[in-house]
């Protein structure tokens, strides 16, 4: 099939994306796949779930995303002790108005790095369950709106390490997209090491856009085409995971949404207007990954288990 290339004007204004690609990358080095992922699940509106060892570059790859971008940035370390309050805010006596007031916690923000999420309890993980899904908090029996754009980017580390509380699925179907950055390749390593810790150079990162310039961005996404026959072909995957008794679990419709929604944003990266079974193909680990499991392997490599379903469903 040919690629339809985008409008004079999209095209145009690809080069915003492009410098923040050539940005990412030099602060992330050797891992443009996985910035490319990120920067998707970004324009699809979704949340990023980054799981991997400690010390490989996640909190980094957050940062440097939401400086690129141009977004407001809290960071919450979470912890065993770490309350609901910590993260949504609280209601405190003033005496001088005699009434309680709100003071809102770091989740009001357009980008929250929920790091190392799985080191909390799953009563703490759960109060980003509303924030995610509907963008506002509900405190007291009031509701408040959150900032838009709102991003969350959390770090977990790998389910065998100590101290650690597994999230559950009902969260994990929050995250559009899990990636994992990895060791980084011995001519990335050398430059690292060369050149120092690429953490002290955020806060020379310039944005390539604002709030506004990414909102048209995000609805440009949108409106990338999706075929009839690409439909069907989503639609072939999925139902491929429901009908064996390979996995513990299907992909749920929410899945299925996030599938277009990441191939669309795949898409225009590549500088297109419609959508291929490349694309889909190309998000599928990162969107599939958590929260297809097999049946008496769950901790099976997200890539391998996603390639064995590609293998299984012919393109249409």
């Amino acid at each position: 099939m040919t690629a339809t290339p985008l409008s004079t004007d999209i095209r145009t204004g690809q080069a915003d994306l492009t410098a923040v690609i050539k940005t990412l990358n030099r602060i992330i080095l050797g891992k443009e796949p996985q910035v490319r992922l990120a920067l998707a699940c970004l324009l699809a509106r979704g949340h990023l779930l980054i799981e991997d060892i400690p010390g490989v570059g996640k909190t980094t790859l957050a940062q440097a995303l939401a400086r690129a971008l141009g977004l407001s940035f809290q960071r919450v370390q979470f912890t065993s002790d770490l309350l609901p309050a910590d993260i949504l805010g609280v209601s405190v006596f003033s005496r001088d108005r005699n009434a309680f007031e709100f003071h809102p916690g770091p989740v009001f923000t357009q980008v929250l790095l929920a790091d190392e999420i799985n080191r909390t309890t799953p009563k703490t993980q759960s109060a980003l369950l509303e924030a995610m899904e509907e963008h506002q908090v509900t405190l007291d029996g009031t509701t408040r709106a959150l900032p838009d754009p709102f991003f969350v980017i959390a770090t977990q580390n790998p389910k065998e390490h100590a101290g650690v509380f597994p999230l559950p699925e009902s969260q994990l179907d929050r995250f559009l997209m899990c990636i994992s950055l990895g060791y980084p390749d011995p001519q990335a390593e050398r430059e690292l090491l060369a050149g120092g810790d690429r953490r002290h150079r955020l806060a020379s990162i310039e944005s390539s856009m604002d709030g506004k310039a990414l909102f048209g961005w995000q609805a440009r996404v949108a409106a990338v085409h999706v075929s009839a026959a690409l439909i069907d072909y989503v639609q072939a995957l999925v139902a491929r995971t429901r009908r064996t008794d390979l996995y513990r679990m299907g992909l749920s419709p929410r899945a299925a949404l996030g599938i277009l929604d990441a191939a669309r944003a795949w898409a225009l990266l590549d500088g297109r207007d419609h959508v291929l079974p490349e694309d889909v193909q190309a998000i599928l680990p990162a969107v599939a990954g958590h929260r297809i499991h097999p049946v008496g392997d769950p901790g099976a490599d997200p890539a391998h288990v996603t390639a064995t379903l590609i293998e299984a469903v012919p393109i249409p």
